[in-house]
């Protein structure tokens, strides 16, 4: 995919440099910080679910079928193939398509269950994962012609999903190197003269349109929620690390998480749990009231945002106070935090993907001339920038734990992206403000989720976005589970959310 060069990434890092320049430290923050946060979360944790209605979603719910002898794993497998039939080449979203592969694990698990061996809830669940992520014997092409090999073996997380019963349909598509939030190659589910959002943009696609129940991506600045957002589905960042990133082309190994798409939070938060050493009682959080949490709302996390984006949030946000959640305004994170994280983050990531870069001799003759540009402004980064930004990173860490104590907040929520689809012809004009409220918790390792608003028959989807500190995981699932309990059923999140809980055999997501 060939795009205009000069791209706009030459001002982007020019805007970083002059940002970072100008930046002054904040006062050493107590160490107490940590602690008393830590206490928090211990206490909370112990207080577990409080009864209400266990969620659902389409993965559950074919996993109930399944199970129950209602559905074969065969079965299942031929509706996801026939959604990439008619979804695959028209949105550009499939890679790799691994049908003789995946009907040879759907026939031995059927066999399984014949047999009375139950793997647990993705047992025979067809799954998609981004083509930067190794699947053994299947090629990581991580979007680009530079770089392409037949992985040996599964990716770690995509080790212990398999193990777990999941059945992988196919690798798809990613923005070059992971290397932007657009993934322009590819279309929108709705829109073909749209973007799907990147960098994880296949695994939006595939999710939204039933080519798969959920899917596996990767997140350095936005790459997860933002493809959520604008295809009208669930986009779950765990905290940095939780889920294991073995098996994946790095961009950024300080920044770069591992998470899930899927059609609802209940669905996400089961993947999650399966793939996550340290995250194994998170589907357990969708049950949990949420009457008397205190959810903080930035002014400045709307600056910006469209007037749809803006009033679909808002309606959410309602529809939290209706679940009883206290929101609180906030002043901060400000403008400045914003700004200067995604200077930091930018600064930090290309630096690290030129080092790897570098280190695997890709020809940057072979990448689109704006994955390039990004690698050739990396090189001019000195050592001083990158440990300015690395200093704002730690600034940033400690004055957003101090917030969450000091208003004693169970999570944030602001848009996810400011926008809703940008028109392909456009794309370019997007390489910052698609990210600009993501970045700061991938920059910080906080989990983020992205849940799509309900918004009118027709209307682009729109994201808000749930943010809670490290290891605070459930407090998202337990808070987006409320909001689609709450949620209208004669809209586009409703009718998801509906489909998630009858017994139609339709994934489609919007």
């Amino acid at each position: 995919m060939a795009l205009s060069s000069p791209s706009p990434t030459t001002e982007a890092f020019a805007t970083a440099r002059r940002d970072l320049a100008r930046y002054q430290p904040s006062s050493t923050l107590l160490p107490a910080i940590g602690f008393r946060l830590s206490q928090r979360a211990a206490i909370r944790s112990r207080m577990g679910p409080k009864g209400e209605a266990a969620p659902s979603g389409p993965l559950l719910e074919a996993g109930t079928e399944l199970r129950a002898g209602a559905l074969s794993c065969e079965d299942l497998l031929e509706r996801s193939l026939r959604a990439v039939s008619r979804f695959g080449a028209a949105t550009r979203g499939v890679v790799t398509l691994l049908e003789a592969e995946a009907r040879r694990d759907a026939q031995r698990l059927d066999s399984e269950l014949a047999a009375g061996h139950w793997r647990g809830p993705l047992h025979g669940i067809p799954m998609t994962v981004k083509d930067n992520i190794d699947v053994a014997g299947a090629p990581t092409g991580a979007g680009s012609s530079a770089y392409g090999r037949v992985a040996e073996v599964d990716a770690e997380a995509v080790r212990q999903l398999r193990e777990a019963g999941a059945v992988i349909v196919a690798k798809v598509a990613t923005h070059e190197l992971a290397l932007g939030v657009t993934t322009p190659q590819a279309r929108h589910p709705l829109d073909g003269d749209r973007i799907p959002g990147g960098s994880s943009g296949g695994s939006g696609i595939s999710v939204a349109t039933g080519m798969a129940l959920a899917s596996v991506g990767t997140d350095t600045r936005a790459s997860i929620r933002v493809p959520a957002a604008l295809c009208g589905v669930i986009g779950f960042k765990p905290t940095y690390g939780a889920v294991p990133a073995e098996g994946i082309v790095w961009l950024s190994w300080t920044m770069d998480h591992v998470g899930i798409l899927a059609a609802s939070v209940a669905d996400a938060a089961c993947v999650v749990s399966c793939a996550s050493p340290l995250l194994r009682e998170l589907a357990g959080a969708a049950q949990a009231a949420v009457a008397g949490w205190r959810v903080g709302v930035p002014a400045d996390g709307f600056a910006g945002a469209s007037a749809e984006v803006s009033a679909a949030v808002g309606a959410e946000l309602e529809r939290l106070k209706s679940s009883g959640v206290e929101l609180v305004p906030l002043p901060a994170p400000g403008g400045d935090d914003f700004r200067l994280a995604n200077a930091a983050g930018l600064v930090i990531s290309r630096a690290e993907a030129l080092s790897y870069h570098r280190s695997l001799q890709t020809d940057l003759a072979e990448l689109w001339p704006e994955t390039a540009d990004q690698l050739r402004m990396a090189d001019d980064i000195s050592a001083a920038e990158y440990l300015d930004a690395q200093r704002f990173r730690a600034d940033l860490a400690g004055r957003m734990l101090k917030l969450v104590v000091d208003h004693d907040l169970d999570a944030l929520a602001m848009p996810t992206a400011l926008v809703t689809a940008p028109l392909v012809s456009e794309a370019e004009r997007f390489f910052t403000l698609l990210s600009r409220n993501a970045i700061p918790w991938s920059l910080l390792g906080w989990p983020s989720v992205s849940l799509p608003c309900a918004v009118e028959g027709g209307a682009l989807p729109v994201g808000l976005q749930l943010v809670a500190p490290p290891y605070e995981d459930g407090s998202l699932v337990s808070l987006g589970a409320a909001l689609e309990r709450a949620a209208p059923q004669n809209s586009v999140a409703g009718a998801a959310i509906q489909t998630a809980t009858s017994t139609s055999h339709s994934s489609t997501a919007i």
